[in-house]
């Protein structure tokens, strides 16, 4: 993410303790990137009201399993699982690489064979495309939200995926330099942002 904060505050959005100290201050309910409103397009194309769905990224809840290791699900589990945020917090922490992999390999396992892994990202779309491409676990689909406020035409119709070539070049000269965004997050719900459907 790119904007007014150190690169120290940026690294932290990977970090435990960064997330706890952060919902101790903020206590109420909080949207990362979009809300619902924005979203129910996508969601209305992929998920249907009978299928099992995951949410990564718990926030401050109680329930905090480790997104890298969900032993406690069966493999096979869900029909979908949606990320806002998640992976683009692990990719700020140590270990990233790694770490991702992991989480991405853990979604795949717990998702059923036909299951969908929808990722609403900030992150620049030619790191993450790459990711999941390499992974070679999932077809990969690219939905772009765009901003409430319409800046050019037409706009990005959010339930029709962007042509995507072999190494993801066409998207990031379609869609041109990543928005900025500050370091607390509270701007992305107006920005830009990617919607990845996965498997």
């Amino acid at each position: 993410m790119t904007g007014g904060g150190t690169t120290a505050a940026a690294q932290a959005y990977g970090e435990a303790w960064y997330w706890d100290e952060r919902y101790r201050k903020e206590a109420g309910p909080f949207d990362w990137y979009q809300k619902y409103a924005a979203l129910s397009p996508l969601l209305a194309l992929y998920l249907r009201r009978h299928h099992r769905l995951l949410l990564v990224g718990c926030g401050n809840s109680d329930m905090k399993m480790d997104v890298r290791n969900m032993a406690e699900f069966e493999s096979g589990s869900f029909d979908a699982v949606i990320d806002k945020g998640t992976l683009d917090s692990i990719m700020c922490g140590q270990n990233s690489q790694e770490n991702a992999s992991t989480m991405l390999e853990e979604v795949n396992r717990i998702l059923k064979d036909k299951g969908v892994y929808i990722l609403i990202t900030y992150g620049d779309p030619s790191y993450r495309l790459r990711l999941l491409k390499d992974l070679q676990l999932w077809t990969v689909k690219l939905h772009i939200i765009d901003r409430w406020e319409r800046s050019r035409e037409p706009p990005w119709e959010l339930t029709k995926p962007l042509p995507l070539d072999g190494d993801s070049t066409s998207v990031v000269s379609l869609l041109g330099p990543k928005p900025d965004g500050s370091d607390d997050g509270k701007s992305h719900s107006d920005s830009r942002a990617e919607a990845v459907e996965a498997k």
